[in-house]
């Protein structure tokens, strides 16, 4: 992949560390709704969401995996695909891919820098503390660059809800609601029709809205917003991936629907070239065997549902131990109730992010809720690393081991031990 030639005399930019530090200095000013500053911002550099088409997801779980799934199948029917995706594992820059890559770390570096610079001429121009957020900064980072690249289609994964959500800048001709969970009730709403009704705004007139499986009332809102804005609704064809595990057969079928809209019938051959490039990290992944050990981003009692569906086709008849960490503002015991009963046993941990509810404090849950299914154990061991350990010593050779309940336990436990940067960005 060729790389954007530098400007003529430009000095030394910045690296992945430096620009990671300045995304990490803005979690200290939290999260800010309204669109008023990214629109200032994407201004100041020089509108670059207007130089590609767009397909904008949305919705509570399988964005990431979609994202990369659709982009995967534009690829592969010779597109040249950007994709943003938040939030990251390891690196802040893995939310930016350029075809099937993550930006490089000099690209990423000087990506950063670059929005940096307009964020400070805007910040110059806001009112008392406001100021361009983190969440802003690395989204206006990503458009900038798909522009720089010339990308035909950018397939770009929003964060919270839609409608003030900073990706919410795109007039995308193709939205993906994948699927409406209750989550971020604080500021999305109490209800499904709430929740669906922020997301679901980021369609615009004469739009294609391509809808994964809803409840009734997040379907119905998906109807009334499509005939509100004259758009064009589009269900999956039922899901027959074959080579892909429980719920992401789903949500492959979810991004050749978006595919589709997009750009027509799809080539079979295309297709299962796709197939081929759609193993997302953090979901379903498979990181050792012997006892097969899998770990899966699952942080809601919708994520943890799909998960303990897609477990028999992922470990077979293996007995499962789990390994769960979840943060103090989910649904613990949403989760426990949807995971424990397919274990056999369970060990409760704590991920680095200070958000993490104690482990005793999770095993206390579980007890309460009646334990694992299987009637194995429940133990503690507040170090994720070793409580896969534990938990693949319980499992045995012939069994399997899920490691699951928040995408930062993930994280930490693809990570170096302690090289990864603590984030407490909210999921």
């Amino acid at each position: 992949m060729t790389e954007p030639r530098p400007r003529p005399g430009a000095g030394p930019g910045w690296d992945l560390e430096r620009a990671e530090a300045h995304l990490l200095g803005l979690e200290l000013f939290g999260m800010r709704f309204g669109l008023e500053r990214m629109r200032r911002l994407l201004t100041a550099l020089g509108s670059p969401q207007r130089a590609f088409r767009a397909v904008h997801v949305v919705g509570t779980n399988g964005k990431s995996s979609t994202v990369r799934m659709t982009a995967a199948i534009l690829e592969a029917h010779g597109l040249r695909t950007g994709s943003f995706v938040s939030p990251h594992l390891t690196s802040f820059a893995e939310r930016i891919r350029i075809a099937d890559d993550d930006l490089g770390p000099e690209a990423f570096g000087a990506a950063v820098e670059r929005a940096a610079g307009a964020a400070a001429l805007v910040d110059r121009t806001l009112g008392g503390e406001d100021r361009v957020t983190q969440f802003e900064l690395i989204t206006a980072a990503a458009l900038a660059e798909f522009a720089r690249r010339d990308v035909d289609v950018a397939v770009v994964e929003a964060g919270l809800g839609g409608r003030h959500d900073a990706t919410n800048v795109l007039d995308a001709p193709v939205v993906v609601l994948t699927n409406v969970g209750l989550e971020h009730t604080r500021w999305l709403g109490p209800t499904l029709r709430d929740i669906a009704r922020e997301k679901l705004a980021v369609v615009t007139k004469r739009a294609t809205l391509v809808i994964g499986g809803l409840e009734p009332e997040a379907e119905d809102e998906a109807l009334a917003t499509a005939a509100r804005n004259q758009a064009r609704l589009v269900r999956p064809l039922p899901a027959t991936a074959v080579g892909l595990p429980g719920y992401q057969r789903t949500n492959f079928a979810v991004a050749c629907a978006a595919a589709g809209a997009l750009i027509g019938e799809l080539d079979e051959r295309a297709v299962a070239e796709a197939i081929a490039h759609s193993e997302v990290p953090g979901r379903l992944q498979r990181v050792a065997e012997r006892p097969l050990t899998i770990v899966d981003g699952a942080h809601n009692p919708s994520g943890v549902a799909a998960l303990a569906a897609a477990l028999p086709d992922a470990v077979g008849e293996r007995p499962v131990v789990a390994v769960t960490s979840i943060l103090d503002d989910k649904d613990a015991a949403g989760m426990l109730r949807e995971l424990l009963p397919h274990c056999a046993a369970a060990v409760f941990t704590r991920s680095l992010n200070p958000r993490a509810l104690p482990a005793a404090t999770l095993a206390s849950l579980a007890s309460q809720l009646g334990g694992a299914g299987g009637g194995g154990p429940l133990e503690i061991d507040p170090d994720p690393y070793h409580a896969v350990e534990r938990a693949r010593e319980l499992a045995g050779p012939g069994g399997a081991v899920v490691a699951t309940g928040s995408i930062y336990l993930v994280a930490d436990l693809l990570s170096a031990a302690g090289g990864r940067r603590r984030s407490r960005s909210t999921l």
